[in-house]
C-alpha cells in the first residue's frame, strides 16, 4: 500500500534535513522507495555513499548487489524495488587510527532511530533484510552472526507482523564471509529472501 504522499513527504523533507548528531558528515543518505514491502537496513553510509548521495554505492554495494544477482535481480531493480535505510543516515566519519570507518554510536543509533519507526510506520514491510551486526541488532539479539545470518524470524512491530531475514555486511574487511560457515549461511539468507512472498511479488520471475 502506498503510503499518503503529504506523510511520505513530510518524512522525506524531515529526513533529509536532520542534523541531530554533530559528530557525523551529512547530509542524510537513503534509498527512499514509495510502497516497498522489502525494506534493507544497511549500518551506516560511507564516503563514497555521502558524496553520491545513495546507499552502497562503493565497493560493499558491488558485493551486496552482487549477491542479489544471484536472484535474478539486478542492482538498477533492486534500487528501484526496495527501500534501502540504514541504522544511522549520515557518514560517521574514519576510524581514528585505524582502517575502515567509525562505528555509530549508540546514540547516534538511538538519534536515528526515530526515521526507522516512521518508515516502518508508512511502509508496513513484509520483509525486513538488516545488514551487518549494527542493524541485526536492532531487530533481534546477536551475539555471533552464526546464530542469525541463514535464518528467518517471525517479529512484530506496532502491531504489524514481518519476517526479518539478516545478511552479513558485505565488506572486504569481514573474513566471515570469506570461510565456513559463512559463505553457507549467506546462501541460505539468501535463498530464504528469494523465496519470500514480498520478495517474490517485488521481483517477479
Amino acid at each position: 500500500m502506498t503510503p499518503p504522499d503529504a506523510a511520505w513527504e513530510r518524512h522525506l523533507t524531515e529526513l533529509h534535513g536532520c542534523r541531530r548528531c554533530p559528530g557525523v558528515l551529512g547530509p542524510p543518505v537513503v534509498g527512499a522507495v514509495p510502497g516497498a514491502a522489502v525494506y534493507l537496513m544497511g549500518q551506516a553510509p560511507g564516503p563514497t555513499e555521502q558524496r553520491e548521495g545513495r546507499p552502497f554505492a562503493a565497493q560493499a554495494g558491488r558485493t551486496l548487489f552482487r549477491w542479489f544477482g544471484s536472484l535474478g535481480v539486478s542492482e538498477e531493480r533492486f534500487r528501484a524495488g526496495v527501500y534501502m535505510g540504514a541504522a544511522i543516515r549520515c557518514f560517521p566519519g574514519k576510524a581514528p587510527g585505524k582502517q575502515g570507518d567509525r562505528k555509530p554510536s549508540t546514540g547516534e543509533v538511538r538519534a536515528c532511530a526515530p526515521h526507522f519507526e516512521t518508515e516502518f510506520a508508512l511502509l508496513r514491510p513484509r520483509l525486513v533484510i538488516p545488514v551487518g551486526r549494527l542493524a541485526i541488532e536492532r531487530l533481534v539479539p546477536c551475539r555471533r552472526l552464526d546464530e542469525v545470518v541463514g535464518r528467518a524470524f517471525a517479529l512484530e512491530r506496532a502491531g504489524h507482523p514481518f519476517t526479518c531475514i539478516p545478511l552479513p555486511h558485505p565488506s572486504g574487511l569481514s573474513r566471515w564471509i570469506q570461510g565456513e560457515p559463512g559463505r553457507s549461511l549467506l546462501a541460505e539468507g539468501l535463498r530464504l529472501i528469494g523465496a519470500h512472498p514480498a520478495w517474490q511479488a517485488t521481483f517477479p520471475s
